[in-house]
């Protein structure tokens, strides 16, 4: 059977982390994310560690030279051994390239690129719907995980709030910065026939199967 090396791509509130995540529960293969590797990365205290919690102490961001070695160093472990789902990496065409070396150095070939395509619309309706606890940080949506009372936490009965960062003219803001930064690179794998598009506005159940699906496939080719 063929390892599933993927890469995860999708606009926010796409479903990524959802679907990373039962992915991982059915193959038995890492969920890796950027911010999961510099947590990582600075929790163990390497060299690589060290330099990465200083660029973050500074305020500054990542550079591409410290992202590729983070992601060699992820992708050399053991778990990764039957593949793994990369997630906010790569972001642009520059990583894209800096990917294939590493895969090329760890002697590792891309499975497939999964884009989950969501509309705009489709994404303002599910984030801008998100509601906070603002005490215990548990997450609620008014369509798909309502709470018992409109405007209260079912635990402690806190009343929600909604986050700056979901309010739908900021939705669309971050939904327009994605397209913009990430069309490249999908067009980048699309070129080279890795892409496979996914409707991701479906419910969670139906996503996952179109994916399961798709990723059976590509285990049989």
């Amino acid at each position: 059977m063929k390892k599933l090396n993927l890469i995860f791509l999708g606009p926010p509130g796409a479903g990524k982390g959802t679907v990373a995540k039962d992915v991982v529960e059915r193959y038995g293969v890492p969920h890796i994310s950027t911010g999961d590797m510099l947590r990582d990365a600075v929790s163990a205290g390497s060299e690589l560690g060290k330099k990465v919690q200083s660029v973050m102490e500074s305020g500054q961001l990542v550079s591409d030279e410290l992202l590729f070695n983070l992601v060699k160093d992820r992708l050399s472990k053991n778990d990764c051994t039957n593949g793994f789902i990369l997630d906010g990496f790569p972001r642009n065409v520059n990583q894209a390239e800096d990917l294939d070396k590493i895969l090329k150095e760890l002697e590792l070939s891309l499975t497939a690129v999964i884009f989950l395509d969501v509309s705009e619309d489709e994404v303002v309706k599910r984030i801008s719907n998100r509601r906070v606890c603002p005490k215990c940080s548990r997450v609620y949506n008014l369509i798909s995980l309502k709470p018992k009372k409109d405007t209260q936490c079912d635990d402690d009965g806190t009343p929600l709030i909604q986050r700056e960062d979901d309010k739908a003219e900021t939705v669309r803001k971050r939904y327009q910065i994605y397209i913009d930064k990430t069309s490249p690179l999908i067009r980048l794998y699309r070129d080279r026939n890795q892409i496979i598009t996914i409707d991701a506005s479906g419910t969670v159940d139906k996503v996952d199967e179109i994916v399961f699906n798709t990723l059976e496939e590509l285990r049989q080719d």
